[in-house]
């Protein structure tokens, strides 16, 4: 809405509006709101929404616009609804008499139906918002996926990053109810299924009789490999996106490929970092992290959570094969000045003792060193994990126990003086003689003690009272006497409790039986764990996942299906392009007369040729998306032609037979006359006509590369002969080297997405210069290399790349200067792009205009009554979008440069390339 608002403000020229006072401005908009014209209500609201986009204040007329919250025009309802939105807040009571309008307005049926069909359209502008408002309010509707889906995935490159975060988070859900899982133990990957095509019944049940071979659905492999390109992107909240795509949907041995790209998120900004580490910790533990454990060593300039984040992943990440590298970093984090990070470097470490068995007695021996620490919270912190290491193997460490009760004075935080004191108690049979003296001296000290070192002290003094009291019952019965009357209950309750249950007496006669049992029970070791375990239950990059609850508005990830849905759910019904010349040319390659004009080997080329361009071309038509490039018919035989003539001139060659010549002869004829006729279909059925400009020829191969093969190439701007939809690209071959060339073909391609019409095989290319032309076709209008290893020799490969110029992926348009002028008030906007130019004094005349602009652009040339006006049309080959180009010449050789068109990115490149064309001498 907001961006439909602003393209209406910018249409009005509400400039005007500077010199009128704001009251008097206010007055004429109320009569506006308040007529009963439409066009006087919809021009007053776009002004008053310029207003707002200035930063002034139109709070005035709310009044006003919310009575026309209720009308029927679309586009006023529009711009009152981003009236609303501003001041709704601060005109809450006005505002409430609108809610029963939008009530009516918004019904959910009525939006899903919105939102279903805006699923189909096919711009990426359009398909990030769609997803969220899918997601607000009808996240179950998974049918309105199913005829989208590929068109989505096939979308999401080319999609704004925010709506490409938002498509991810909804296809990983999709995936999940629709896919069967690939995590499979019992399972081996075949994603081809040609072993399960070929093989026979026999063979199959011989070696493969109890597994069960998993085979990816082509829809789940699509959706994989079209968001893999995305970790490369810029925003990391889309990098973040991929790889929870990829840790919930991937099978085990893909999901590494997401390491580099999270690992690469590091060096970014601080603060950003913070997001994706959760996803570290579950992706840690399958070791991927391992070569770049460097990369998540502690740095000074950190955040304390920064810091403890690497932490867990360095704990996670700790192995036999490492752990003596990590425990020298953790040495040096011990030391740090934020002794929030030093304790939690002290848990790092009792974890890595408790996973790792070879090392638990030197996390021991380091931990009691940290004993002696001036740092009381690196001793307390130090005091707790030796007492729950302690657990695990307390025989063979009863002089750490001493050494600890030696300590227990200097020892002032109470956690730690709690430890121990339950250390002393559980283990006070192994230390006879020093468990009743810490016992005396708490005795003394028991009034000013915390809480839980009284608790501690209760306790320890009931052990040892059933084990020597001999030398402790008097001082036992003197701090149960203490305990009874202490402020705090849970103290006054625990008392209470052990004296009735260590003390006989005639009531607890028979709980007394059991007071050994029940206080010197063996308990079982602590598990250390990690502050974000079992953090896999929510979806990763989640809020739920970062704070580790289940939040609102979370959505459960589904469980794999153990039969996956039916698959033809998400096929497309696709409308082949109407073919009005391609049957007859096929028609003509397939007719044998009786005379036989073709030798052997070459309807074996030419039935080779059709089927490689009748697979190219529906390979094309499925795939709307695509750079397609292809080679004319009629250049193969014009290149066939020049292939065989050369060998009357080597004089090792018999000279041609009569009968060879008239068949070449009436070959090529044939085809001329085919060609002829087709480019005259074409163009009559073609509003344009077709615009003549310089030919600009590009280098493609040079000499030297090709080792003696050459290619050259440029755009004749001429209808293509497989489809109208076709931007058209000569490229001239030249064998420059002193021997043949042979098998001279178009080996692969990129991007992806890019298809080819090959030309048949060269089998022989002689010595003698030769000029087969190709014809290539864009059907997009996105602008980038492609990549091709064009011509592959038989010993070698060349690899080349063409950029088609922008202005060579239009088509030339007629019409009048009116409808022109109609055309352009359209595509205000957004949908323009302008520039004010200095032309060069050669270049202010028309026909030096028209020469210039035709040079850069194939478009057509607009009639103009105003000499100061020079207008071009032409619509783009692909979708036939309509784009206007349009200069203003002014005083001083300045000149006011205008491209109106929808596609945006398209328009400001064109842009660049009249610029420079008009400026330079």
């Amino acid at each position: 809405l907001t961006s439909l608002s602003f393209s209406c403000v910018r249409n009005s020229g509400i400039c005007s509006c500077k010199c009128v006072k704001q009251p008097q401005m206010n007055e004429d908009l109320k009569e506006m709101l308040e007529s009963n014209k439409e066009s006087l209500k919809l021009e007053a609201m776009k002004r008053i929404v310029g207003l707002i986009s200035k930063g002034k204040n139109a709070s005035e007329l709310f009044p006003a616009v919310v009575k026309n919250v209720a009308s029927k025009n679309i586009e006023l309802k529009k711009l009152v609804y981003v009236y609303l939105v501003r001041y709704a807040e601060e005109q809450q009571d006005l505002a409430l008499l609108s809610i029963s309008t939008f009530q009516r307005a918004l019904k959910k049926e009525q939006l899903i139906e919105v939102i279903e069909k805006l699923l189909k359209d096919k711009s990426t502008l359009v398909a990030g918002s769609v997803v969220v408002a899918f997601e607000e309010v009808c996240p179950d509707r998974i049918d309105l996926i199913h005829k989208n889906f590929r068109k989505l995935c096939n979308l999401l490159v080319d999609v704004e990053e925010w709506g490409q975060v938002v498509i991810i988070n909804m296809l990983t859900r999709y995936a999940r109810t629709q896919f069967t899982s690939p995590w499979r133990e019992d399972a081996m990957f075949d994603e081809n299924n040609e072993k399960a095509f070929y093989d026979s019944d026999s063979e199959e049940k011989k070696g493969q009789a109890d597994v069960k071979t998993y085979i990816m659905d082509p829809d789940h492999r699509l959706l994989l490999r079209n968001t893999k390109p995305l970790l490369q992107s810029r925003n990391t909240a889309v990098v973040m996106a991929v790889a929870q795509l990829y840790w919930h949907l991937a099978p085990k041995h893909e999901v590494s490929i997401v390491t580099k790209s999270l690992v690469r998120l590091l060096r970014s900004h601080r603060y950003i970092v913070v997001a994706f580490k959760h996803c570290y910790n579950l992706l840690s533990k399958q070791g991927m992290f391992e070569p770049y454990m460097k990369s998540f060593y502690v740095r000074s300039t950190d955040s304390t959570h920064i810091k403890t984040l690497k932490l867990e992943i360095l704990t996670n990440l700790a192995n036999e094969a490492n752990i003596s590298t990590i425990l020298r970093e953790f040495q040096t984090y011990v030391k740090s000045q934020d002794k929030a990070f030093a304790a939690a470097t002290i848990q790092a470490i009792g974890r890595c003792a408790t996973n790792i068995s070879e090392v638990t007695d030197t996390c021991l021996n380091g931990l009691v060193l940290l004993l002696s620490n001036r740092d009381e919270s690196v001793v307390a912190e130090s005091v707790v994990v030796i007492k729950k290491l302690l657990q695990t193997q307390p025989n063979q460490h009863s002089d750490i126990i001493s050494h600890m009760a030696k300590l227990f004075d200097n020892i002032t935080v109470p956690m730690a003086r709690a430890s121990i004191l339950w250390l002393m108690g559980e283990y006070c049979e192994r230390v006879p003689k020093i468990a009743p003296d810490v016992l005396r001296k708490m005795a003394k000290t028991f009034t000013v003690e915390e809480d839980i070192v009284k608790l501690q002290t209760v306790n320890l003094a009931a052990k040892l009272f059933l084990t020597n009291s001999k030398q402790t019952k008097l001082l036992t019965q003197y701090i149960l006497n203490l305990g009874k009357y202490d402020q705090n209950y849970d103290i006054r309750d625990r008392t209470r409790f052990i004296r009735q249950l260590i003390v006989p007496s005639e009531k607890s006669s028979t709980l007394n039986k059991y007071a050994r049992r029940i206080l010197l029970a063996s308990k079982p070791a602590p598990v250390l764990e990690s502050a974000f375990k079992d953090r896999d239950r929510f979806q990763l990059g989640t809020l739920s996942h970062s704070l580790n609850i289940k939040t609102s508005g979370y959505q459960e990830l589904s469980e794999w299906p153990a039969v996956a849905p039916d698959p033809s759910v998400r096929n497309v019904e696709v409308i082949e392009p109407v073919k009005e010349w391609a049957p007859s040319v096929g028609k003509a390659k397939q007719s044998k007369s009786e005379d036989k004009f073709y030798s052997d080997d070459e309807e074996k080329e030419e039935n080779a040729s059709d089927s490689s361009s009748s697979d190219d071309s529906d390979s094309s038509s499925s795939s709307s998306e695509g750079l397609v490039l292809c080679f004319c018919f009629l250049v193969v035989i014009t290149k066939q032609a020049f292939s065989l003539q050369p060998q009357s001139y080597q004089g090792n060659h018999t000279a041609w037979s009569g009968k060879m010549q008239r068949a070449l002869f009436f070959r090529i004829l044939s085809h001329t006359l085919i060609y002829s006729f087709i480019s005259a279909f074409l163009m009559s059925c073609q509003v344009t006509t077709p615009s003549f400009g310089p030919m600009k020829t590009f280098e493609l191969l040079h000499h030297m590369t090709g080792k003696g093969l050459s290619a050259k190439y440029h755009f004749p701007r001429q209808p293509c002969l497989y489809q109208p939809s076709m931007v058209s690209v000569q490229v001239i071959l030249t064998n420059g080297s002193d021997h043949t060339l042979e098998e001279i073909h178009v080996g692969d391609r990129s991007p992806a997405s890019l298809h080819i019409h090959c030309f048949n095989t060269i089998g022989e290319f002689l010595t003698v210069r030769s000029v087969p032309r190709c014809r290539a076709q864009d059907t997009c209008t996105s602008v980038q290399y492609w990549h091709l290893k064009l011509f592959c020799t038989k010993e070698d490969q060349f690899s080349v790349s063409i950029q088609p110029a922008v202005g060579e992926l239009l088509m030339p348009s007629t019409m009048t200067e009116a409808d022109f002028c109609k055309e352009q008030k359209k595509l205000l906007g957004m949908n323009e792009t302008s520039a004010t130019i200095t032309m060069t004094t050669a270049n202010t005349s028309s026909q030096t205009i028209n020469k210039q602009v035709l040079s850069v652009a194939n478009v057509g040339v607009a009639p103009s009554s105003q000499n100061n006006f020079h207008r071009f049309a032409g619509r783009t080959v692909s979708s036939g979008a309509l784009v206007l180009v349009s200069l203003e010449l002014k005083e001083s050789s300045s000149a006011l440069l205008t491209i109106n068109t929808e596609k945006s990115i398209m328009a400001s490149m064109l842009l660049q390339d009249l610029k420079q064309a008009l400026t330079e001498a």
